[in-house]
């Protein structure tokens, strides 16, 4: 079981310091374009999904190599979901070049994607909402700055939310993929593959983004957040979650 500790004056002060400037970086509207283009002026390395400016300002950054072993575990598998996902982007945009059409390379990845969805995606979700988010979410609530106003919403709840989304758009895109490779008509065909094609690119950015969050400010904010012998504890019940 993880250890409560008490909280002090001093880190309230610090830890509604830091609850509203999650909140304030989450609050902000962060644009998801369903089918984007280089603009002009932009590097190859460059994407216009990119995560807005405003995730890239950071105060005392704590590099990887800093960060305690279970938080490390988890942005090792963020990188992973990374190549997963340009991969299953780079397929999605063969298979739009390709009219729709699925040849054995493009199934293949887009196989590979969803069994990697359905498994290791969600397993990493399932640590997080059980092992690193409800002490995190503790030591918001411990600041009294959680929003009484919506449920006592902290912003755990909206990386919670992002979990639930991916499920639905996941499904929804596996789906629709799925019955465009069935229909005899022509025109029904290209207009589900057109539906699946957004919804997948959709599903791409939403990920990057929930990742990047992570990454750049829940996990920066863990660090400074919870304790060493709380992470060391986290870090053998991480590997019992199923």
């Amino acid at each position: 079981m993880i250890n409560i500790r008490i909280i002090d004056k001093d880190s309230k002060k610090r830890i509604s310091s830091a609850d509203k400037n999650l909140k304030r970086k989450i609050a902000q509207d962060d644009p998801i374009k369903r089918e984007v283009t280089k603009e002009p002026g932009m590097d190859e390395g460059d994407s216009p999904m990119d995560p807005p400016e405003a995730y890239s300002k950071k105060q005392e950054v704590i590099t990887y190599e800093q960060m305690p072993d279970v938080i490390k575990k988890l942005m090792l598998e963020h990188k992973v979901a990374i190549k997963k996902l340009n991969k299953f982007e780079q397929s999605l945009q063969e298979f739009k070049e390709n009219k729709w059409k699925i040849n054995k390379k493009i199934n293949d990845t887009f196989s590979e994607f969803f069994q990697f969805f359905d498994g290791e995606l969600l397993l990493h979700n399932r640590k997080e909402e059980k092992v690193l988010f409800p002490l995190l979410e503790q030591r918001f609530r411990e600041s009294g700055e959680h929003d009484t106003a919506t449920f006592s919403q902290t912003p755990i709840d909206i990386f919670e939310d992002d979990h639930y989304q991916f499920i639905q758009l996941g499904t929804l895109a596996f789906n629709m993929i799925g019955i465009s490779s069935r229909l005899p008509d022509e025109d029904s065909k290209n207009i589900v593959s057109d539906m699946a094609y957004q919804n997948s690119l959709e599903l791409i950015e939403m990920l990057r983004l929930h990742i990047y969050r992570e990454d750049e400010t829940l996990f920066q904010l863990a660090h400074q957040l919870i304790t060493s012998e709380e992470f060391d504890e986290m870090n053998i019940l991480i590997d019992q979650v199923k």
